[in-house]
């Protein structure tokens, strides 16, 4: 669908993603069915397929709506922050790996099926990725304006940070470990990152 969405359209279509996520919560993306999006979300078949041409948009939709919310967390925490990019850095990890952990089902299910779903998952995926390479990127920047021997992350290496702490969450859910424990991991990997023995301060 294009353009914006009547209230009554756009409730449907929160609820439709609603209804993935629990029966995502309850069985896996896998086993879920439409017919089980429905029944959670209130709704017809009929209104499902006013909204999504299948499981995977209307997954895509859930996917997308997730990581906005989590990006928005983030963005929130830091504003409230106080104190240098130290304690900034160490907010949106805490905030991040907080709201990762109070969802494992679906962002068990974000992290492994979005990869297999196709190319358009592939694709929203890493706009999702530079999304937070580009948060990381700003967060530098301020480090870099604030204390003499950090420099500002590139785009390259910015997402090879994020890569790596992805890699990390990918391990901790196949293991099903507890994601709350991951925030100082990615903590002390930016810091070693911004402090890097070749970085060279921004000009002042």
């Amino acid at each position: 669908m294009t353009g914006t969405l009547s209230p009554a359209s756009a409730t449907h279509r929160a609820r439709l993603t609603a209804g993935l996520a629990a029966a995502i919560a309850d069985k896996g993306y896998a086993a879920a069915t439409i017919a089980d999006v429905v029944a959670n979300a209130h709704v017809s078949k009929r209104t499902f397929y006013e909204h999504f041409a299948d499981k995977e948009a209307c997954f895509l939709a859930l996917y997308a709506e997730t990581s906005d919310a989590l990006l928005e967390v983030i963005a929130d925490a830091v504003a409230r922050t106080g104190g240098g990019w130290d304690a900034r850095l160490a907010t949106a990890a805490r905030a991040y790996f907080e709201r990762v952990a109070a969802e494992p089902a679906l962002i068990r299910t974000g992290m492994i099926e979005i990869q297999a779903a196709g190319p358009a998952a592939r694709r929203l995926r890493r706009e999702v990725q530079r999304r937070y390479a580009d948060m990381l990127r700003t967060l530098s920047e301020e480090a870099a304006a604030e204390e003499p021997g950090i420099a500002p992350l590139s785009p390259v290496l910015a997402t090879a940070v994020v890569g790596g702490i992805d890699e990390l969450m990918l391990e901790a859910v196949e293991e099903n470990a507890d994601m709350g424990t991951l925030a100082g991991a990615a903590i002390e990997l930016i810091r070693a990152v911004l402090a890097r023995p070749d970085a060279v301060p921004a000009a002042r």
